[in-house]
């Protein structure tokens, strides 16, 4: 059997939306994620889709335990945060899942700092991106957009390589635009 392509696994992730609801799901809805998590389990947002499904499902089948539930979703999430290379929101939702079903207060700290790290530096290069992104448009309106992106910058990562070299840009840019004084 070949392995599906990314636009099968994005449909069947899609049909397998559609057959509940987003905050009731349905016992079809879970089959069809769980069938999808077994066909390709590295495709991570169906992980984190089943574990969220799973966390919200108020009728669990009779035959299946609380704690064989809380270990189906401690897997999948363990699956999601490897299968992602340890991103922020897998790592967020699996430290959620040791904290309030595992009474796992260590290892649930460990994951909320590690998401937070990777999250935060995230944000960082998207900021980054942005006062560029904002600088090179360079009209009056995008030039104020990365001034003001830049002062809350500023203040989250004072010491940041990645953020300051386009800030200080969007401001040189600023100045010959006329929309900084001259500090001269």
């Amino acid at each position: 059997m070949t392995h599906p392509t990314l636009d099968e696994l994005v449909a069947r992730m899609r049909a397998a939306r559609a057959a509940g609801d987003v905050n009731n799901p349905s016992p079809e809805q879970l089959r069809l994620h769980r069938e999808l998590a077994e066909l390709c389990p590295a495709f991570t947002p169906n992980l984190l889709e089943l574990a969220r499904l799973l966390r919200l499902d108020d009728n669990p089948p009779p035959d299946l335990t609380s704690e064989a539930m809380q270990g189906e979703l401690q897997q999948l999430l363990a699956q999601a945060v490897q299968s992602s290379g340890r991103s922020a929101p897998a790592l967020v939702e699996l430290a959620y899942v040791l904290d309030i079903f595992h009474n796992a207060p260590p290892e649930a700290e460990a994951l909320f700092k590690e998401g937070a790290e990777k999250a935060l530096k995230t944000l960082e290069h998207a900021w980054a991106g942005l006062i560029g992104f904002w600088a090179l448009k360079r009209t009056r309106e995008s030039l104020r957009q990365a001034l003001q992106l830049g002062e809350q910058a500023e203040k989250l990562f004072p010491e940041s390589d990645i953020i300051f070299p386009q800030l200080r840009f969007a401001r040189e840019l600023a100045v010959t635009d006329g929309l900084l004084p001259c500090d001269s």
